[in-house]
């Protein structure tokens, strides 16, 4: 059984923590953490992750694809659907069965995604380009720890935590 930290001396911290989460959230959706120069805010989120996961767990439906990205189905298919109309997304016949639809990266996608991810990874170098190397290895395992608490609490139905829904006491 957890103590609850909302009641007990780290408020201030709590508070502080979901302030910076909310600055952090704010920021980022203003820039979109797009990169630096020609690349910048050019490709939205939807689509950096929808790639992105095409490009790491190879071709895969639509089902697939959302039951990984933790989204429905038709949110997928709105989102795909101008990345094939750009010639970034090719949907092609499931091997074994002829009538599923495999989503694919093309390879212009993947110059694409190439060009996106040098140049957010130039944008995490300049904001952090003072940082000791293990601090950024810190914060980066913060933050995917983070992250991973955030997917978990959502893949509860509810979304509540992992219990009953109830909050801890």
């Amino acid at each position: 059984m957890s103590m609850d930290m909302t009641t007990g001396g780290d408020t201030g911290l709590l508070d502080t923590l979901q302030h910076e989460v909310a600055l952090f959230a704010r920021r980022a959706e203003q820039t979109r953490l797009g990169g630096v120069g020609q690349v910048r805010n050019s490709m939205d989120r939807a689509a950096y992750l929808l790639l992105n996961r095409l490009d790491k767990e190879g071709p895969m439906g639509v089902k697939a694809l959302a039951a990984g990205m933790g989204i429905d189905s038709s949110t997928v298919t709105r989102q795909v659907a101008p990345l094939v109309d750009t010639g970034l997304v090719k949907r092609t016949s499931h091997p074994e069965d002829g009538r599923a639809v495999v989503l694919q990266l093309s390879p212009r996608g993947q110059a694409r995604l190439e060009e996106v991810r040098s140049s957010r990874r130039q944008l995490m170098a300049d904001l952090t380009h003072d940082w000791e190397p293990g601090e950024r290895e810190v914060f980066c395992a913060l933050l995917t720890r983070f992250n991973g608490a955030l997917s978990a609490r959502m893949s509860v139905p509810g979304g509540q935590g992992p219990e009953d829904g109830q909050p801890e006491s």
